[in-house]
């Protein structure tokens, strides 16, 4: 059984950190671009960053670019997206997916799996 786990969330002050993190169990994460996606209450879920297989290629979305960074680690089985100078626009919860196509990860409907989300609130 394939699981996505996410860890890391909470509740942090504007300008400040978290560090996300997606545990995978039941499926190999380095034979799959991984990407982070976020909801917020009352909005659609949006993408929010993706990484490739061997890590060399990342995207973001304009709204956390500089800000947000992905990275793996493939023989933890995990993937990361260190958070920086978080504003209260980044309040949403958090969810980690993994599709098998770098085409196909920046769409909701063309991931393989999804993690159950970990919250992430951020004051102001």
């Amino acid at each position: 059984q394939v699981q996505l786990v996410e860890s890391g969330g909470g509740l942090v002050q504007a300008g400040g950190s978290l560090r996300l993190s997606c545990a995978a169990s039941g499926v190999t994460l380095s034979s799959y671009w991984v990407g982070w996606f976020r909801q917020a209450p009352g909005k659609e879920r949006e993408f929010v960053a993706a990484i490739s297989w061997s890590g060399t290629t990342t995207y973001y979305a304009d709204s956390v670019k500089g800000r947000f960074t992905i990275s793996r680690d493939n023989a933890k089985n995990t993937v990361y997206l260190q958070m920086n100078s978080l504003k209260p626009e980044d309040t949403a919860v958090y969810y980690c997916a993994a599709a098998s196509s770098g085409a196909t990860i920046y769409n909701v409907n063309g991931i393989d799996y999804w993690g159950k989300g970990t919250l992430v609130t951020v004051s102001s």
